[in-house]
């Protein structure tokens, strides 16, 4: 139920035109606005694309790339790592060395999906790949700001370089929401007043409105037909980004 897509036809469609251009952009919007799903449903669908769940360091981006390239059968990784094993039995600086030169060589993008903060060697790197390499990278953090992109910011600091995701509507998320509970089987007697408390509590972000949609089938959260709406959000918040806003 939470890997489908709904209202985001226009965004996709500029997400791909974007990624077809092969150049490099930051992609960005707050926790559970959709940006991993979106950007995961057009990979199959732009080639050579190298996409990287975790970007947490500049070693774990290698080792993603590198599996990316052998799967992608590139002749420079399958000659020098063979399989899985072989790359994780390189070292750090020998990894990057292949890597970048099979960038160098061929035509990818790539993407770097849940930055956090990257830091100063972190975006040294990731020019390098840009400049040297001619490869794209997109970038994909919860905002646009120092303190998600890091040392990254200067790399992406044209509003052209940039493409943000933003929460739905209110109409959009209402018709969301009530999609949301026909597909979950959800019912309760206050329900009509749970989603609607949802629904601005959310403040139109899917993760948010799928989450507390989630949680409202757990039995803690209900009493005989009906749903504790007080500790199930308490429950919630702290476990929830602080991209949602406090009440």
């Amino acid at each position: 139920m939470a890997d489908f897509i709904f209202g985001r036809e226009e965004e996709l469609q500029t997400l791909k035109q974007r990624l077809l251009k092969r150049m490099p952009f930051l992609f960005h919007g707050p926790t559970g606005v959709g940006k991993t799903l979106l950007m995961r449903s057009l990979l199959p669908q732009v080639p050579a694309a190298l996409y990287c769940e975790n970007s947490a360091t500049t070693q774990v981006v290698f080792r993603s790339v590198a599996r990316g390239l052998l799967e992608l059968n590139d002749r420079r990784i399958q000659m020098s790592c063979r399989n899985r094993d072989g790359i994780q039995g390189k070292s750090a600086v020998s990894l990057k060395g292949i890597v970048m030169d099979a960038l160098r060589e061929g035509s990818y993008w790539i993407v770097m999906d849940h930055l956090n903060r990257p830091s100063q060697s972190f975006a040294a790197v990731v020019r390098e790949i840009i400049s040297w390499c001619s490869t794209p990278v997109i970038a994909v953090a919860r905002s646009g700001h120092m303190e998600d992109t890091g040392f990254l910011q200067p790399l992406y600091s044209d509003r052209s370089e940039k493409f943000e995701l933003r929460n739905l509507d209110s109409d959009l998320a209402e018709r969301f929401g009530h999609e949301i509970v026909k597909r979950a089987g959800l019912s309760a007697s206050n329900i009509r007043e749970f989603l609607d408390k949802v629904l601005e509590l959310s403040e139109g972000n899917p993760g948010a409105i799928l989450s507390m949609l989630q949680m409202a089938k757990y039995p803690k959260y209900r009493t005989d037909e009906h749903i504790k709406i007080t500790p199930l959000y308490i429950d919630f918040r702290m476990n929830w980004s602080p991209t949602v806003r406090s009440r």
